[in-house]
């Protein structure tokens, strides 16, 4: 019993010795790796472009105005701080910016028929600029639903398929992200809210991770 004892002794010692050596490398580790800013503070600023968007505000509620002006879809753009030179490789700063929306788009009681065309088909004019289709096909809601999954307007699909921890749109290794998001006219009178999330430094190291939501009113 007393061998046992010390070799019970001996080898709590012997892990304790390598838990306290894991940690002080974990911590020289860190310690060499700077805070991800290089101001020492990391910041966001996101807003709806006005040159895509004229006459597009912000309330004192908070909330983003938008008319639709004829193009099918509006801009968001950001500045973000710069990182320091440990996580800026060969030029390029190891930062990434996601956008996503809680607004999805998708097509509802709607059946209609297209024309079908041939690659190989009769054309009305010698320049092949109109082919003459040689079929129709008539699709359903039913149909639509399984070729066409519902749209974000951030600009992605959803499928049963996808990865629910990376749904959304990315803009990365830039300091001035930015993102178009789809905008329908009849979308006026709805509200949407944008979700925006910048990591700053997406490899080793420590890393920051920032978001900011706009409250958007379509009109």
């Amino acid at each position: 019993m007393k061998n046992m004892k010390i070799f019970y002794n001996i080898s709590t010692y012997f892990l304790l010795i390598i838990i306290l050596s894991l940690y002080s490398c974990n911590n020289d580790q860190n310690n060499n790796f700077p805070y991800p800013c290089i101001d020492g503070e990391c910041d966001i600023a996101f807003e709806i472009d006005e040159l895509v968007s004229p006459g597009v505000y912000h309330d004192d509620n908070g909330f983003w105005h938008i008319q639709h002006q004829g193009y099918n879809y509006f801009t968001i753009k950001g500045i973000v701080d710069e990182l320091a030179s440990s996580y800026i490789i060969n030029g390029t700063p190891l930062i990434s910016t996601l956008f996503d929306s809680d607004y999805w788009v998708w097509i509802d009681g709607i059946t209609f028929t297209v024309p079908l065309y041939s690659p190989l088909g009769f054309f009305t004019d010698d320049d092949f600029e109109n082919p003459i289709p040689v079929g129709t096909s008539t699709y359903t809601i039913e149909d639509m639903a399984n070729n066409f999954p519902p749209l974000n307007i951030a600009g992605y699909s959803y499928n049963p398929d996808s990865d629910l921890t990376d749904l959304g749109t990315y803009s990365r290794y830039t300091y001035n992200p930015q993102q178009q998001f789809f905008f329908d006219k009849q979308m006026a009178g709805d509200t949407a809210k944008v979700f925006i999330k910048t990591t700053f430094n997406t490899d080793v190291g420590p890393s920051v991770d920032l978001i900011q939501e706009l409250n958007i009113i379509f009109e």
